[in-house]
């Protein structure tokens, strides 16, 4: 019996998603998403998920058993075990027991006088993006890149290569006469050839055909740019209560992922067997089976994924945000190889005759607003 395993999910933004980076600034809006330090690209950091996954199935267990009895007295599992840890007032904080699956797979906290806690047999990744729509004149496109493929076990080669003669470019299954616009950028199209292998792994994911049917490739450098410029922004403003009327001085915008953003993240789960709580063995049940391997915490962990469709993850829940559905969960693919050398090149310049813009001209908007080349 391996001591853990990793397992794959695939989730699809329902509602656009806001997960804050903690404070406002000045810029492009003041209440920004968290980012990747080093790829500037969005993200839902594993904290998040881990703290909603925690909460959801709290609740399901609780929905499962209200009457749930531990030390003696009634303690159910929510809100107690779904909260911070340490009891205050009526909460009784974490129960701490072996045979509580809510505590036993995302751990506990105890208080300075007492022993110290468990960590948890489910970790969890930060959610990347892999999938990302973007607006062009012939609709809606899912872009990605070759390190967002990664994440579920595709080493895309050939894009990007220094011998091609314009290395800004969209790669598509099939030729197109024309250069195609990723929101404000104007790119020419490059074919492709081994791009049905990409779209068919995908669909094994469960990921929608109309998702696949409607993928674009671009290089590594140029994906960051394309998603920052158009992520969702929307401004809101307090209202007050007495007039009706809008609040002086309470205007505010904030970003999101759009609706219908692909997320990829891992759950890493542990060997129940290969830990004690209290010199004692791990004896939690899972729909009245014992969870002994690391697929029974799966299990556990997948009692959140209704919630998660609709309840939501990260703030702005009451303006319309937050819903995502998981559309896979199993263990992690073998990692594929895929060549995707350019076969031709449909296009090299726009419709007017001004060519794509080269690397140093590939800068992000700093008002979202569309420009050369969008429709």
């Amino acid at each position: 019996m391996p001591s853990y395993k990793k397992f794959l999910h695939i989730g699809l933004a329902l509602d656009p998603i806001h997960v804050g980076a903690g404070g406002a600034r000045l810029g492009r809006v003041e209440l920004t998403i968290v980012r990747d330090p080093v790829t500037r690209v969005p993200k839902i950091p594993g904290s998040s998920l881990a703290g909603v996954y925690r909460t959801y199935v709290a609740m399901a267990m609780h929905e499962s058993d209200p009457n749930r009895e531990a030390r003696g007295r009634r303690w159910p599992y929510y809100p107690h075990c779904a909260g911070l840890g340490q009891p205050r007032g009526d909460y009784l904080g974490h129960c701490a027991q072996p045979d509580c699956p809510v505590c036993t797979v995302f751990g506990f906290a105890r208080g300075r006088d007492q022993a110290g806690g468990f960590a948890g047999l489910a970790a969890f990744t930060d959610a990347h993006v892999l999938l990302f729509p973007v607006p062009t004149r012939q609709g809606p496109r899912w872009i990605t890149s070759p390190d967002a493929l990664q994440l579920v076990g595709l080493e895309v080669h050939g894009v990007d290569q220094k011998d091609q003669k314009d290395q800004n470019a969209v790669y598509l299954g099939s030729n197109q006469n024309t250069p195609l616009n990723l929101g404000w950028l104007l790119l020419p199209v490059m074919e492709c050839a081994h791009f049905k292998k990409i779209t068919q792994t995908l669909q094994e994911f469960k990921i929608p055909e109309y998702i696949c049917n409607r993928l674009a490739l671009v290089p590594d450098r140029l994906f960051p740019h394309i998603v920052n410029s158009n992520l969702e922004v929307r401004t809101s403003v307090a209202i007050n209560p007495a007039t009706g009327a809008a609040e002086e001085q309470a205007l505010f915008s904030y970003e999101a992922l759009p609706r219908g953003t692909v997320l990829a993240w891992e759950i890493i789960a542990k060997n129940p067997k290969h830990f004690r709580i209290e010199d004692k063995e791990i004896c939690a049940q899972v729909d009245r089976n014992k969870m002994d391997d690391p697929q029974k915490v799966l299990e556990v962990t997948k009692k959140a994924h209704p919630y998660l469709e609709h309840l939501g993850v990260g703030g702005m829940g009451t303006r319309g945000m937050g819903r995502l559905k998981v559309l896979f969960s199993d263990q992690s693919p073998s990692t594929q190889t895929v060549s995707c050398s350019a076969s031709s090149t449909s296009a090299t310049s726009s419709p007017s005759g001004s060519s794509a813009p080269s690397a140093g001209d590939v800068t992000a908007s700093s008002s979202g607003t569309e420009q050369g080349g969008a429709p």
